[in-house]
This record gives structure tokens, sequence and C-alpha cells, in this order.
């Protein structure tokens, strides 16, 4: 599956935004408009204006829709859910080469809220994996203690970790562990 710059940048976005959301005891990712505003900057969402606490409340109810594309069962529950998301935001595809990037596709209208840039840009990115098939691969980490969201872009989708190094790592230090304390004993 060829995955385009802007595409990648999309899936890298949705994928933190999805994870800043706060799981059990966890503490909120986006708290405030200035959390806001560095993750915009940070994800280098162009034509973003300055951002009020509606721009926050409104990425905040659409972190939960990208969420539930992330637990969605089926292509078709999937497909369904990225509709929604995509039509909400009034999606306007046009062609555009700023920033030094070549032509891409921005699908958010121009003047845009950032909310309705994030959902046009990124449920589009979603979608072009259900069209092609690999709604799997938009997944959650299997670790016990960890359900981060990620895209399994591994040739034979067999990731199963946000991080093999950490969650991955951990646990397969833990099963080794197991195994030697039952030999010893």
């Amino acid at each position: 599956m060829l995955i385009t710059h802007d595409t990648r940048c999309a899936l890298d976005l949705v994928v933190d935004l999805v994870n800043t959301a706060p799981e059990d005891d966890e503490t909120e990712g986006l708290p405030d408009v200035a959390a806001l505003d560095d993750f915009a900057r940070n994800h280098d969402l162009s034509d973003v204006g300055v951002l009020s606490e509606l721009d926050l409340s409104a990425v905040h109810r659409i972190r939960g829709r990208f969420a539930a594309i992330f637990a969605a069962e089926d292509a078709r529950t999937a497909a369904g859910l990225i509709n929604e998301l995509v039509a909400a935001a009034g999606t306007t595809p046009r062609l555009t080469d700023h920033d030094g990037y070549d032509w891409h596709v921005h699908y958010f209208a121009p003047g845009a809220s950032v909310a309705d840039h994030i959902a046009a840009d990124c449920g589009m990115a979603l979608a072009f994996f259900v069209v092609a098939g690999e709604e799997e691969r938009l997944r959650r980490c299997e670790a016990p203690d960890c359900r981060r969201a990620f895209v399994d872009l591994s040739r034979n989708r067999s990731r199963r970790y946000c991080d093999s190094r950490t969650c991955g790592n951990r646990l397969h230090v833990a099963a080794y562990r197991a195994r030697r304390k039952e030999a010893a004993g």
C-alpha cells in the first residue's frame, strides 16, 4: 500500500490525537488551548488561526470519534464512522503545494476550524486504509497495561505493540522471567 507523505502525516496526527485521551488514571493530554496550540504546531497543521476553548472542545469530540474508528469491529462499521466524521467536517478536496512540499491534497476547506481540518485530513487518511482492505492495521497496543492506538505499517501486519522497545520489550522480559522462575522452581 502506497502511503504518501501527507497521508503519513495525517496518520501520525490521528494516532497522537487518539493517544492524548486520558485512559483510566492518566491525565488529559490536551488539557487546555495552549496544549492544543502546541499539538497543532508540532504536527505542522497549516491554516490554523488563533485557537479557543471552542476549538479545544471540538477537538476533544472528534478525538472520541477517531477512537471509535480504531475500536471498530469491521470495515463496514469503520467506514460508517469515517463517513460521518468526514461529512460533518465539510470536506473540500483541493491540491496545494505549500511550505516546500510537492503537490498534495488537503481535504479541509480554506478557513476551516482546527477540528474540521483534522477530521477531514485524518478521516480521509483512515478511509484509504478501509478502501485498501487494510483497516485491521488500525490497532490498539496488546500490552495489558497499555491501550495506545497505532497504525501497523509492518510488511506482514504483525505489529502487536505501540512501541516494541517499551511495551513489547517489557512483556518479553516478563515472560522470560516467568519461564526462568518456573524452570527453577
